[in-house]
């Protein structure tokens, strides 16, 4: 099912009345490529192009006797075109036709994903700028790490979905392959100019080699490629959600006038959109592996792999598609609280400061083993409530031979902590649009 959201321009590509266009523009150009090398007469080639037309409600209608879904469309056309039609599919396999539209469908499916990828990258880069300096507890294994920015969190992601756009784009070039090979890519039948002649009117390349079909390696690379944008998603949302769990509260969905978050409970404000993304990745992925399976066919083909696309195909762009616009709307009204950061970051009691002490009295003189111990001890006593762990360690006496109270607290300095951020956003922000 698609998704209830305004998504014509990408629905459109996978909707019957646009693939039998693209079915009908490859068999056109054939036999253009067929009449300019004589092979056909060129006035064959004018009735085609002036009488040739499906209706959708007839293909099918001829599908339930023949079982045939190309040779349903050929027949279609034929009842239009009349005797000129001898001369349309010359050579050709139905494969030929449907992998090449597929090419079409998915390269056109890329750019418009392409469009979306963009929008959500500078819309993190946009917060991620405005809360550069917006200090966050650091968090490993869900326990406080040491201090970061927010900015930073969201740095992360940006650079990651540069790296998705670069990937896509790739992934699209592997998948732009059009074949008109004959019965099993030998072009027995038809002649290897014709290929050229198709995939050139198309935006595709001829592939190099094929059997009888494009072979199922560049599809599993797009697809999965479909599926690691929708797992940096999930992570993302993942993230999102633990930020507006109720006891964090660092970050949360924008709540609009007049939402409802729970049929129970009046006071919730649940995040939705992210919950929602976490699930749709899982379809993504699952999709991915489906791909994959399609590589090991039978021989030069078999029809397995057919039904899988008809569903994977439209499917995983569209949900894309969608999880992008979706995300992009998130991080664009997410609404952010740096008190509330601040005030997770005190938990603890100064606790992110452990590694710096711990280095400061290696640089002393002090072995790691045994400056490890010194700086633990306080730390667990800090955990345990006894103390804040800054003030522990001015009074602890061993930690004293080594550092002064003003050296601690010149260690235990939240500027020292982060003072390469700038660093880090010129790394990941400069030269880039």
């Amino acid at each position: 099912m698609i998704p209830r959201y305004s998504l014509p321009e990408l629905a459109k590509i996978w909707e019957p009345e646009n693939k039998f266009n693209i079915w009908l523009k490859i068999e056109i150009l054939a036999c253009e490529a067929l009449a300019k090398r004589r092979e056909i007469p060129a006035s064959a080639v004018a009735e085609i192009k002036k009488k040739a037309k499906f209706d959708i409600a007839r293909i099918d209608e001829i599908e339930k006797e023949v079982k045939h879904d190309v040779i349903a469309f050929l027949t279609c056309v034929a009842e239009n075109v009349g005797e000129a039609n001898r001369y349309m599919h010359l050579g050709l396999t139905s494969s030929d036709v449907l992998d090449t539209t597929l090419a079409v469908q998915l390269k056109e499916s890329a750019r418009l994903i392409l469009k979306e990828l963009t929008a959500f990258r500078d819309a993190v880069k946009e917060q991620a700028i405005r809360h550069k300096d917006v200090p966050a507890i650091g968090r490993s294994h869900g326990i406080h790490g040491e201090p970061l920015t927010f900015g930073l969190k969201l740095a992360v992601w940006y650079e990651e979905t540069c790296r998705n756009i670069e990937r896509l784009k790739r992934a699209r070039d592997r998948i732009a392959y059009g074949q008109i090979s004959g019965a099993v890519g030998t072009f027995s039948s038809i002649d290897p100019a014709v290929e050229e002649y198709v995939c050139k009117k198309l935006g595709l390349k001829p592939a190099p080699v094929s059997t009888q079909i494009i072979q199922r390696d560049r599809h599993a690379e797009f697809f999965t490629t479909l599926a690691i944008i929708a797992g940096s998603i999930d992570k993302f949302a993942t993230e999102v959600r633990h930020l507006q769990r109720t006891e964090v509260l660092e970050a949360e969905e924008f709540f609009s006038k007049g939402q409802k978050g729970s049929s129970a409970m009046p006071h919730k404000r649940n995040p939705i959109i992210s919950e929602q993304m976490c699930g749709l990745a899982r379809v993504v992925r699952a999709n991915a592996m489906a791909a994959m399976e399609n590589v090991p066919l039978w021989h030069e083909r078999d029809i397995s792999h057919s039904s899988v696309e008809r569903v994977i195909g439209p499917d995983s762009t569209i949900l894309v598609h969608y999880m992008l616009r979706r995300m992009t709307g998130l991080v664009k009204k997410m609404l952010v609280y740096p008190k509330n950061m601040k005030k997770n970051m005190e938990l603890t009691g100064g606790l992110y400061y452990s590694q710096s002490v711990l280095l400061a009295l290696v640089r002393k003189g002090v072995t790691r083993e045994d400056a490890y111990r010194l700086v633990q001890r306080n730390a667990m006593k800090t955990w345990e409530g006894k103390g804040d762990f800054v003030k522990l360690l001015k009074k602890d006496g061993e930690i004293k031979k080594y550092l002064s109270a003003k050296e601690v607290e010149k260690v235990c300095s939240m500027k020292d902590q982060l003072k390469n951020v700038d660093k880090i956003f010129n790394r990941v922000f400069k030269n880039k649009k």
